[in-house]
């Protein structure tokens, strides 16, 4: 598995944390059992193989650190989406949204380019090409106040 499809993973399962039914470590427990990964490999492939220990660790530091920030992070999108209405925002692009943002501050081994790159193209897989162009806005916006530029 590669870092790439982890990510999209992790995406997933921040995406159900936004239904605010599910914890961070209940959704990792529930999700990254190998007996429900081999269930749903069948329909989606992306959950096809065992996921290593690195992706694993990824994974997990990524939905508990969304979890943990999710204040801060939701405060980051509302200050740079210009014009729109958090309301307005889907749960799918403030997923992206916030999994991006973790990446790009807390990620030591995640360059900030690279986690806008994926984000926009992560919404443009589940969401719509506008919604790439959205999603590159708001990160942008953030790395130049952060002074980190596409690194």
């Amino acid at each position: 598995m590669s870092r790439k499809q982890a990510r999209e993973i992790a995406l997933h399962l921040v995406f159900e944390m936004g239904f605010n039914q599910f914890e961070a470590d209940e959704i990792l427990t529930d999700r990254l059992d190998e007996s429900i990964l081999k269930s749903i490999s069948g329909e989606i492939e992306l959950y096809a193989g065992k996921i290593s220990e690195k992706d694993s660790t990824y994974i997990r530091e990524v939905v508990k650190g969304v979890a943990t920030h999710l204040a801060e992070l939701d405060e980051l999108v509302e200050k740079n989406a210009k014009g729109w209405s958090m309301k307005r925002i889907s749960r799918m692009t403030m997923a992206v949204l916030r999994l991006a943002l973790y990446e790009m501050k807390y990620m030591q081994d995640v360059p900030v380019g690279v986690a806008i790159n994926e984000a926009v193209e992560l919404a443009k897989t589940y969401e719509t090409k506008d919604t790439g162009s959205f999603v590159n806005g708001i990160l942008g916006a953030v790395s130049r106040q952060w002074g980190m530029g596409k690194e």
